[in-house]
């Protein structure tokens, strides 16, 4: 059962968003944001003061418009991906949900977009950073994302449960071994407060002190 906040125009673009975007990669419906998972991540946006928040791995921007769509009008997310070919089956929707104007989409590796922002002296300035991107570099889009952090700003990552492989990664999955040693660094990490959550394949949540 899914339950959404509310049922308007927007809602309606998710909806038919999702369809679309499994008759066109045909894919099985999981391959797209869970739509808990959506509420749950705007949610977090909406609860959040600063207008600036930073996306590792856009696909074809369901989350990227569920981030856009809970900010103000000054609000800005920096989309972060490799592939022009699936980002662009999102513009359509962000154009019609009348937020394409506060993504700011940049294709190219997302490692070079956070050096970026570093390097331009946003340090400090974002309030929401959401990881879903190549498993193996988790642990360097983390590094850098808290950097750019203020305190009390959130890291959102997901798929840290992965399909419960973590409890027992092979050593030959590094895409598990990955996403395992990053579960148990933030454990450990007293820069942070952490929670991980059972929604969709697990999202963890850490708040930089």
């Amino acid at each position: 059962m899914v339950c959404c906040p509310r049922t308007n125009r927007t809602d309606c673009i998710w909806w038919k968003k999702e369809i679309i975007y499994n008759e066109h990669l045909q894919k099985p419906q999981w391959v797209e944001r869970q739509p808990t998972l959506a509420v749950c991540s705007q949610s977090l946006h909406e609860g959040a003061p600063s207008p600036e928040k930073t996306q590792s791995g856009v696909y074809t921007g369901y989350n990227t418009l569920n981030m856009a769509l809970a900010l103000p009008e000054d609000g800005v997310v920096v989309a972060c991906d490799i592939s022009e070919e699936y980002a662009s089956i999102g513009k359509p929707f962000w154009k019609e949900a009348g937020v394409e104007h506060k993504i700011d989409l940049r294709i190219q590796p997302a490692s070079k977009t956070l050096d970026d922002l570093l390097s331009s002296g946003q340090a400090g300035t974002f309030d929401f950073v959401f990881i879903d991107a190549d498993k193996v570099s988790y642990d360097c889009y983390y590094e850098k994302s808290l950097q750019l952090l203020r305190k009390g700003g959130i890291i959102a990552v997901d798929n840290v449960l992965w399909g419960g492989l973590v409890l027992n990664p092979s050593p030959d999955d590094a895409d598990t071994v990955a996403i395992d040693k990053l579960n148990k660094k933030l454990h450990r990490d007293t820069r942070i407060n952490l929670s991980m959550l059972t929604v969709g394949d697990g999202l963890t949540l850490a708040i930089k002190l």
